[in-house]
């Protein structure tokens, strides 16, 4: 079976179970979940039901897709997500942006857990993604192109949209709460970067570094969705605090900024409509 077949396969196992049309995709990234108690649920498809889906392994990533509305905008969640460390292929990684497509999904967030880089970032902190560094090593794009779903050489130019960004700055506006505006730079993981690693990150321009997003964001801008990307700062990155680094720091921040987080997206999600 084709990459291409896959996807359509999944695509129709979808379509056979909801009669919603969802024009706007969510992934929600690591202890980042609790906003799905959010959405009106017409449909709830653990990823290991769906043909071809990879089941993710990671704490703080539920594995279902959720179809259903938001303030009335019908949407298709993805509560958690699939990362290139697992061992999976950047194939298996995209596998589901590139099925939201098919769905219908015009518009895409993109939300994680990101080690800050920037003195005066702390915990807690919410980060409208401006743009992304590719250091991962890796492309959802290498291989023969799926002309299917879009060009050989897409441009990315304006990968995070601009229009998208503005409406985010909205909603935190709406609900009261301060944000940060920067770049993401996605490495392959498991590790944590080395002190050396997050300095050199800093000087090409990051503000915030993780282990997933990037393959996504390419992915879903190559089929022509427009992206956004919201960034939950759960640690300051190596070095900066002389701290060791763990993941339950991750999962307990994501904890943290539940309210936050859900207020943003429930007054984000409409305004994308």
């Amino acid at each position: 079976m084709t990459p291409y077949q896959k996807i359509i396969e999944a695509a129709q196992f979808v379509l056979s179970k909801t009669k919603i049309k969802p024009t706007v995709g969510l992934v929600l990234g690591s202890g980042l979940g609790a906003f799905a108690a959010q959405v009106q649920v017409e449909v709830s498809i653990p990823f290991d039901q769906i043909p071809n889906f990879a089941k993710p392994t990671v704490e703080g990533h539920g594995g279902n897709l959720l179809i259903g509305h938001v303030g009335g905008t019908p949407c298709a969640v993805l509560q958690g997500r699939v990362h290139y460390y697992e061992g999976h292929s950047m194939e298996q990684v995209v596998l589901p942006i590139r099925m939201l497509g098919f769905l219908g999904v015009k518009k895409l967030i993109l939300t994680n857990a990101a080690g800050g880089l920037v003195q005066g970032m702390t915990p807690g902190d919410l980060m409208i993604i401006k743009d992304h560094i590719n250091i991962m090593g890796a492309n959802p794009l290498i291989g023969k192109n799926i002309t299917e779903l879009g060009p050989r050489f897409p441009d990315m130019t304006d990968l995070y949209s601009k229009d998208i960004r503005e409406k985010m700055m909205q909603s935190f506006k709406a609900i009261n709460e301060n944000f940060q505006v920067g770049v993401y730079c996605g490495l392959s993981g498991p590790t944590y970067e080395t002190p050396s690693e997050v300095e050199y990150i800093r000087r090409i321009g990051g503000d915030a570094v993780g282990m997933s997003t990037v393959p996504e964001a390419i992915a879903a801008r190559h089929m022509g969705i427009e992206v956004g990307g919201i960034s939950c700062i759960t640690n300051l990155a190596a070095g900066m605090t002389g701290l060791a680094l763990s993941h339950s720091e991750v999962t307990e921040t994501g904890k943290m900024v539940e309210k936050k987080f859900v207020a943003l997206l429930t007054d984000l999600i409409p305004r994308l409509a």
